[in-house]
């Protein structure tokens, strides 16, 4: 089951970022396991889709208020 916004808010924006380059490896190896007929749960590229959007959105709210607050 994904993380809810509120798990993902509780961490750091460097823990974030650290998640955010393991999950586009993850994406990148998946793509490439698709296109060679390797991939076996294909569910799993929905997951690391969607959490890297949760993760990006988070970031980017962080980035306005941080711009807007200085």
């Amino acid at each position: 089951m994904a993380p809810k916004a509120s798990e993902v808010r509780a961490k750091t924006d460097d823990q974030l970022k650290d998640q955010l380059v393991n999950l586009k490896k993850e994406q990148f190896n998946l793509r490439f396991q698709s296109a060679s007929g390797q991939l076996e749960n294909t569910a799993r590229v929905r997951f690391v889709r969607r959490e890297i959007a949760t993760i990006k959105t988070i970031l980017g709210q962080r980035n306005r208020v941080a711009s807007s607050a200085a």
